[in-house]
């Protein structure tokens, strides 16, 4: 691997592509087979994926629980059996003469602490087999609904299907918006509900996410830049940029290193990356009865 560093390397993702086809790329560049992402990307979803080489697959665990934005467009007037472009079309109604009071009505509904209902063709297991898998054996699984916080769901466009696009869209309605949330968020169900509750139909047909956690667009590379350069965020870097910090002594460094806990510090929500003196980086601390206890060690001890 390049230079021999542990850290993540921030990846500008191209349509057509699953994760593990970017993380088998990533694989060859950096010479080792000890590489993750945090926070699957569907193929026709481009933007952000973070990918952890060596010691780094093990903030990826962490970083996957990040909130996570989104560039979306919904095309209303139609559904699929994926609740994306990649599906069949199963419905079709007319969607134009809606108000933006309308569609903002609707949004307002799916924002802050929702409860989603996961897409059937989705990773989400039940009884032990993927959901996708059962839905294409013909043997659809009824999923539960999961509790997720969309923080923001803001419209900045709506406009006839296609924008000149030749096929015929007559009657359908593509809504343009930034969507920010939670880990476990399926922008695609978003985009079903709201179909459904508008009575149209919904699905999503275009998805750039554009930050997870502290990780966004600007940062990000794309493989063929990659393929000319390789070069990762280094642990330390990484860590920083995506968790609170807090800087210990040598002492309390040398005790995080053998596992052992600190009294909880100011008491940051979720991991807390810990530094020893030099700026290397210790551990990821999870604060407990007033304990910090080491979730993942990272200095030797």
């Amino acid at each position: 691997m390049t230079d021999g560093k542990d850290g993540l390397v921030i990846v500008d993702k191209p349509g057509g592509l699953t994760s593990h086809d970017v993380v088998a790329r990533i694989r060859r560049l950096a010479g080792t087979r000890r590489v993750g992402h945090a926070g699957t990307l569907d193929p026709m979803a481009t933007g952000v994926l973070v990918v952890g080489v060596e010691k780094a697959t093990r903030l990826l665990g962490y970083l996957t629980l990040t909130e996570k934005q989104y560039d979306a467009t919904i095309r209303l007037g139609q559904s699929s059996n994926t609740d994306d472009a990649e599906g069949q079309l199963t419905t079709i109604a007319p969607a134009t003469g809606l108000t933006p009071e309308t569609i903002s009505k609707a949004i307002a509904d799916l924002t802050g602490e929702i409860q989603q209902v996961p897409p059937a063709v989705s990773a989400i297991k039940v009884d032990g087999q993927r959901a996708y898998k059962l839905t294409r054996a013909g043997a659809a699984p009824e999923l539960k609904p999961r509790p997720v916080t969309v923080y923001e769901f803001t419209v900045t466009a709506i406009r006839p299907a296609g924008d000149g696009d030749l096929t015929d869209l007559t009657g359908l309605t593509d809504i343009d918006a930034t969507v920010r949330c939670s880990s476990g968020t399926y922008i695609r169900a978003l985009a079903r509900d709201l179909g459904n509750s508008l009575g149209t139909g919904g699905h999503l047909t275009a998805l750039r996410r554009t930050r997870v956690g502290g990780y966004g667009l600007d940062t990000a590379k794309t493989l063929d830049q990659l393929a000319e350069r390789f070069e990762v965020v280094p642990l330390a870097r990484a860590a920083a940029a995506a968790f609170a910090r807090r800087d210990l002594s040598a002492d309390e460094a040398r005790r995080v290193a053998h596992g052992g806990r600190l009294p909880a510090g100011p008491g940051a929500p979720g991991p807390t990356a810990a530094f020893a003196p030099d700026g290397s980086l210790v551990a990821l601390l999870a604060e407990q009865d007033g304990q910090a206890r080491p979730l993942a060690v990272f200095a030797e001890g």
